[in-house]
């Protein structure tokens, strides 16, 4: 359901064209406190946290279902609120349904245990129960597959759901409520709250009446959460910022490494937590590698997201886009060599209002701005490194860990080399690291929580231990 009541809209703005593509519901403090106490509700009457766990899987999967069919207009819809390439959006529709499919069926696999008894007249075990109202706080570079990761394993858990969409991305979101009541999600259980504030999102993490909350977005506003959701006890998910590391080797296959550091940083123009911003390359091979890189990268095509040849499509929002100019800046300024762009991307036609910036690489110093801060954008940086031990201080040398590529023909040094990395994920010789049933998570101050994995269900859950007295004689403690 969508709780706002409030007439008040705002513009939804496609950011490849500038056009307005909707009027969006302003929610209020109110229209919040009606989604959660709908939330609650539904929790506490126990229609959808105490369904037989093998109905709740058919019904999300029966949401993976109904996204599958509408897959093109949902991808189209996406598109034109966010800016993405077509093709990315594309990807990302045949991950949600995986999404959605895994977590229908681990609905029935969030086991408990039993333990060995305490004393012989006991039986002792454990049942996982739904942690109860979640508030899942989506930002805006993957609406709708950054909503699966929450809303799935929630709803297959038996939580109740407040889904707060980023305000500059809501349409996905609002349709995904549509699509969880036609597969028969119980009124109340999942609701979507819209606005163009940051308020809404501040005002569910206070909200006493919420018991988890679970949030991606910028390291800065992650503490924020943190410190907030403590003054209620939350059980919190943070999936927060990186500067992502790929490490490439003097024995890699160095055409597959050159055409994944294309990949890992300009998917999505950038704008991805565990995108490859930072490329540390071995220098018996630096300058053949970053020449490749340089002359493959010009081959980048950037335009009209609608265009099924294009490969990277809008920067969202215009505050994202003056950031990746003032980062540039800084980059030039502290000495970084620029290998490729650097400017403004233009477009003609209907994308000429729109905000593009050109596929960049710089070389720069490891203690550069460009090569520590989180760009958020198609902005790479190249760092030589000597030897195994140099490299693993580099990529380490970050306040963020959350993805990390190796590229060795030596697999052992490889997997040597990922055990080193502080981080949470790390590819080794491929490019795709994000899939259904793999954790998706960070190390320092790149969160802390498990995405996409069964170990998922428990961070949605509570953990009841059940001790039953089976001898025959009565027990007397005090012996009256």
């Amino acid at each position: 359901m969508t709780a706002t009541q409030s007439a008040s809209t705002y513009d939804d703005i496609n950011p490849a064209t500038g056009e307005v593509i909707a009027q969006v519901p302003e929610s209020t403090h109110d229209d919040l406190d009606r989604a959660v106490r709908a939330a609650r509700t539904a929790f506490d009457g126990g229609k959808w946290s105490q369904m037989a766990a093998s109905r709740r899987a058919k019904i999300v999967n029966k949401m993976a279902q109904l996204i599958a069919e509408r897959a093109n207009d949902l991808m189209l819809m996406e598109v034109r609120d966010n800016g993405k390439a077509i093709s990315t959006a594309k990807g990302e529709m045949g991950a949600i349904v995986d999404c959605f499919e895994f977590y229908a069926g681990a609905a029935t696999k969030n086991y408990g245990e039993t333990m060995p008894p305490p004393l012989p007249t006991y039986l002792a075990n454990t049942v996982r129960e739904p942690v109860g109202v979640v508030g899942a706080i989506i930002p805006w570079n993957f609406p709708l597959l950054l909503a699966s990761w929450k809303v799935a394993p929630a709803l297959a858990a038996g939580c109740t759901v407040v889904l707060k969409p980023a305000p500059s991305t809501p349409l996905t979101a609002l349709e995904l409520g549509k699509i969880a009541l036609e597969a028969g999600v119980p009124e109340g259980v999942l609701n979507v709250v819209t606005g163009s504030g940051r308020d809404l999102g501040q005002w569910l993490v206070e909200h006493p009446l919420v018991d988890k909350i679970a949030f991606t977005g910028s390291t800065a506003t992650g503490k924020l959460v943190a410190k907030t959701a403590a003054e209620t006890i939350k059980r919190v998910t943070l999936e927060l910022g990186g500067k992502s590391p790929s490490i490439v080797f003097d024995d890699a296959n160095l055409d597959a490494a050159v055409a994944a550091a294309i990949y890992g940083i300009y998917y999505n123009a950038g704008q991805a937590c565990e995108a490859r911003s930072r490329v540390l390359v071995q220098k018996s091979i630096y300058d053949r590698f970053v020449a490749s890189f340089v002359e493959r990268a010009r081959n980048v095509r950037v335009g009209d997201p609608e265009d099924p040849q294009t490969q990277v499509g809008a920067i969202t929002l215009p505050e994202q886009f003056e950031k990746i100019r003032s980062y540039c800046e800084i980059g030039a300024s502290e000495g970084a060599r620029v290998l490729l762009g650097g400017e403004r991307a233009k477009l003609d036609g209907r994308n000429a209002g729109g905000m593009f910036w050109s596929v960049t690489a710089y070389e720069a110093a490891p203690d550069a701005r460009i090569a520590r801060e989180e760009i958020f954008g198609p902005v790479v940086t190249f760092v030589p490194f000597a030897d195994e031990a140099e490299a693993i201080a580099l990529a380490n040398a970050s306040e963020y860990g959350l993805s990390a590529s190796v590229w060795s023909e030596n697999i052992g040094r490889a997997n040597r080399v990922a055990r080193a990395l502080r981080s949470g994920t790390v590819a080794i010789n491929t490019p795709y690291a994000v899939f259904p049933g793999v954790p998706f998570g960070g190390y320092k101050q790149s969160g802390y929580g498990r995405e996409l994995g069964m170990e998922t269900m428990k961070l949605y859950s509570e953990t009841k231990s059940v001790l039953t007295f089976i001898g025959e004689k009565p027990m007397n403690p005090f012996g009256v």
